[in-house]
């Protein structure tokens, strides 16, 4: 057996969570940075969860994975990010009854300002910030703006989950795997407005053919919808599948993506109209350790409204959290 050489820190919060629990075995068996790796997790929890978190720690200790390393229980947010080399930020205050949009980002910026500071303050200089918890573009950019030393690129929101719910909802369509499909990308935000579009989608290389009616009376809607329709049908949010995407999203970011397109929603360098500092979604490939934006796209008329009429409420999300941003 070849001894790793290597080590990494991940920091995982809300690590009690549903998603964490998913997430964390994955994590500790090897699948973001690979078998020769040791990886050290740090989970962070508010006061009241820390002993649930305590017994998920617990478990994972009993798993026995190979190139577990250290587990590290806590409340405290300089003790979680202490030299993280990977922070995937689950933890955030849901949505409750009657709860305005803006309340909830407020209450949010409760949680990832903090964050975003500690990460500054005690995180390690190859940091990677992932941001899961909803709504995650503007929660990234929170704790992005409170991180002002972390290269701002450093900092993702998670739409990776749509990003393979495209590929599902596309490859049940026509009946393949969603190994043969490329070049598909979701823009904007990680919410109803966001736009899955199959533009330059390839099926093994040849492009994609489908019916405009079931395009846009079917597939956008339904992935741009499709959370709520699994807590619909389920009775709970996605957690398992959201598990998934965030270890595509940062194995895809540490070992690359060999030229293939992955949505991931990053800080905007204003690439096709969308603001400059928004956090949004983009085709992108990640090379080098950084996702970098998919360049020079036409893009038609339509496209491009569609891709306004989401950034307008990633707009809307910035200005309601204004005095939040460091």
């Amino acid at each position: 057996m070849t001894t790793p050489q290597n080590r990494a820190t991940v920091t995982v919060t809300g690590a009690a969570g549903n998603i964490a629990y998913s997430l964390l075995w994955q994590i500790a068996g090897g699948a973001v940075y690979g078998p020769d790796t040791i990886v050290d997790l740090n989970l962070l929890e508010i006061p009241a969860a820390v002993g649930a978190a305590e017994g998920v720690a617990m478990e994972l200790s009993d798993s026995a994975f190979p190139n577990m390393g250290k587990i590290t229980v806590t409340d405290d947010p300089a003790v979680a990010f202490d030299g993280a080399n990977s922070a995937l930020l689950v933890g955030a205050r849901p949505r409750s009854k009657g709860m305005e949009r803006a309340d909830l980002l407020q209450a949010n910026g409760g949680i990832f300002g903090p964050q975003g500071r500690a990460i500054n303050d005690h995180a390690a200089e190859d940091i990677r910030v992932l941001v899961v918890g909803n709504p995650a573009n503007t929660n990234a950019l929170i704790a992005q703006r409170n991180a002002p030393d972390v290269p701002s690129e450093r900092f993702t929101g998670m739409m990776r989950l749509d990003h393979n719910r495209a590929l599902s909802q596309l490859a049940q369509k026509l009946e393949v795997r969603t190994r043969d499909l490329s070049k598909v990308v979701v823009w904007g935000n990680h919410s109803a407005t966001q736009f899955p579009d199959l533009t330059w989608a390839e099926v093994n290389g040849e492009p994609v053919r489908v019916a405009a009616e079931w395009y846009y009376e079917e597939y956008i809607p339904r992935v741009a919808k499709r959370g709520a329709e699994i807590i619909e049908v389920r009775g709970k949010s996605s957690a398992a599948s959201a598990a998934s995407a965030a270890v595509d999203h940062l194995r895809d970011w540490i070992h690359g993506t060999d030229g293939e397109w992955a949505t991931a929603a990053i800080v905007s360098d204003g690439s096709y109209g969308i603001d400059e500092g928004l956090i949004a979604g983009f085709p992108t490939v990640a090379e080098g350790g950084t996702w970098k934006i998919v360049p020079g796209l036409e893009l038609s008329e339509e496209q491009k409204a569609r891709i306004e009429a989401s950034v307008a409420e990633l707009r809307e999300e910035r200005d309601a959290v204004a005095d939040l941003l460091g």
